[in-house]
């Protein structure tokens, strides 16, 4: 193993460890993610859509705390609404993923949250659906923004995006939603970053944003 690749897991096992569990699946998933990490298994996606089978994603939460809602995307591929993310490119800090998918998916700069910097802050494993199916690792950050400031977004990744509550993301049925979005949102509300009662808390639309 290289010394840049050896770095590349220390840092990935600082960070992973650094995530408190919210429950006792968060806490399973942790340690098979942190055996994962240490055992020497291939970490990044090489070859679209499952080499590995089990890869890095960096997924994204963008939060207008003002108004009290979260960003999700409409994926394609999945057939469910999901953060905004990307596969992690081999070597590539998990953090620097956000940066770079969130400027190439919906045309903003990253800006972390306060409540969690820029590590993450929720972890899953998670098996996908469909022709190509295979597990993603992935490693939810939670960043802040300004809904008037996502005016666009990668078409071709996405059909819709919606600003939504935690309160309307709750009442999603599970089925139409990242598997692990409820548990997040709870986790969320758990470590106070729950939008302040008095928010503006309808679902909204922006120029060329559908809801």
């Amino acid at each position: 193993m290289s010394s840049t690749h050896a770095q590349s897991r220390s840092t990935l096992l600082e960070s992973v460890g650094a995530v408190q569990p919210w429950d006792e699946l968060e806490r399973a998933h942790l340690t098979a993610v942190t055996e994962w990490i240490a055992g020497g298994a291939p970490l990044y996606r090489v070859r679209k859509p499952d080499g590995p089978p089990m890869h890095l994603v960096s997924y994204f939460v963008v939060r207008d705390e003002a108004r009290g809602q979260l960003l999700l995307v409409d994926h394609r591929k999945a057939g469910l609404w999901l953060p905004a993310g990307g596969h992690v490119e081999p070597g590539e800090d998990p953090w620097a993923t956000v940066v770079r998918e969130c400027h190439e998916e919906l045309g903003i700069t990253a800006v972390a949250s306060p409540l969690t910097g820029e590590r993450p802050f929720f972890v899953t494993v998670t098996r996908t659906r469909g022709q190509g199916a295979h597990t993603d690792v992935s490693l939810w950050f939670l960043l802040d923004a300004d809904a008037d400031s996502v005016t666009s977004y990668d078409e071709g990744e996405f059909s819709a995006v919606r600003w939504l509550t935690e309160a309307q993301v709750l009442a999603e049925p599970t089925e139409l939603l990242d598997p692990h979005m409820h548990r997040f949102i709870r986790k969320l509300q758990r470590a106070g970053g729950s939008a302040p009662a008095d928010a503006d808390t309808g679902a909204h639309d922006r120029a060329g944003i559908s809801a």
